[in-house]
């Protein structure tokens, strides 16, 4: 089966790497933006593609570079609150189900303390 391309091609081609709009953030609330994004493990180069934060900020931030103190704490803080929201949402499986999955995100959360 042969597929020919048309000539109306509307696929466009990847954004600029780095970033896909402006940002309308103030300092304050990217370093909280990251942190949280960080927190549910999505990569700095899609966290400035989708929110417009200058991706070498993004990276900064996370080496430790900049906000050494303050952006550890929060990403603490996200990571915790993601812990307990997993932990409450498992509550709609029932049973072993629910105790394997409560396991896995014990286990989850544990290891990403010690890193």
């Amino acid at each position: 089966m042969n597929i020919k391309t048309t000539d109306r091609d509307t696929r466009r081609s990847s954004p600029p790497y780095g970033y896909s709009r402006d940002c309308i953030h103030s300092r304050e609330e990217q370093v909280h933006i990251v942190a949280e994004f960080h927190a549910h493990k999505i990569r700095p180069s899609r966290i400035a593609y989708r929110v417009g934060i200058d991706i070498a900020f993004i990276e900064e931030l996370i080496a430790g570079e900049i906000e050494a103190e303050h952006f550890p704490r929060l990403v603490a803080y996200y990571r915790k609150q993601r812990y307990q929201q997993r932990l409450h949402d498992s509550t709609a499986s029932k049973g072993i189900a629910q105790y394997e999955l409560q396991q896995k995100i014990e286990r989850e959360f544990k290891q990403e303390v010690d890193l």
